[in-house]
């Protein structure tokens, strides 16, 4: 069963496209015209074990934000779109990943209601060579809303911007690795006492 989407998401201000796969290998081609983006969406493939291609292209001589926060919305759409009905998953993922002298975590549930709790005050305000960091929430915000995910993200503690913001996109990563993972004893069954997770 092939677990993939392709979103094209075209406005006034950014034209983005991504191909994604679930069940793939970490395999990446990504181009947003913010380099320290790409990075970072690298990591949440590699460490999800998604296939990722994006391409964007947006207003960026205006300011990075419709870019950021465009692309966070179209990968959420695109996670949605490659879930389907959720059948089978397993729902919720977790993880706390280190770096250097970094620790961020991540848990999240797949519940198809929408709400970020993002603990990150270390980060505010900074800058991460030309990117601003306090674009990280905007991105995740994006991505929680059309993922329709309750996604908690927390930046435990840290020196360097980098090391602090990169943590909490592989912890993300791995959350949703196993968030996505298909449980063979669930199979066809959605894991909700509801029925749905819509």
């Amino acid at each position: 069963m092939g677990r993939s989407a392709s979103i094209v998401r075209t406005t006034s201000e950014t034209d983005i496209r991504i191909q994604l796969e679930l069940d793939g290998r970490g395999e990446h081609q990504i181009a947003t015209g913010i380099p320290f983006l790409d990075h970072m969406l690298a990591q949440v493939a590699r460490h999800g074990r998604f296939d990722l291609r994006v391409q964007a292209a947006g207003d960026l001589p205006v300011d990075l934000h419709h870019t950021v926060e465009d692309v966070g919305i179209a990968l959420g759409d695109a996670f949605t779109s490659a879930l389907g009905d959720k059948a089978g998953i397993v729902r919720y993922g977790a993880a706390r990943v280190p770096m250097d002298e970094a620790l961020a975590g991540c848990v999240l549930d797949l519940s198809g209601r929408p709400y970020l709790a993002f603990q990150a005050p270390q980060i505010r305000g900074g800058r991460i060579g030309g990117f601003d960091a306090d674009l990280v929430r905007e991105f995740f915000q994006g991505l929680t809303n059309h993922l329709r995910a309750n996604l908690h993200l927390q930046v435990e503690y840290g020196g360097n911007l980098h090391h602090m913001v990169e943590a909490a996109f592989k912890a993300l990563g791995r959350a949703l690795d196993q968030a996505t993972r298909l449980d063979p004893r669930m199979e066809g069954v959605v894991p909700s006492t509801k029925g749905s997770l819509g």
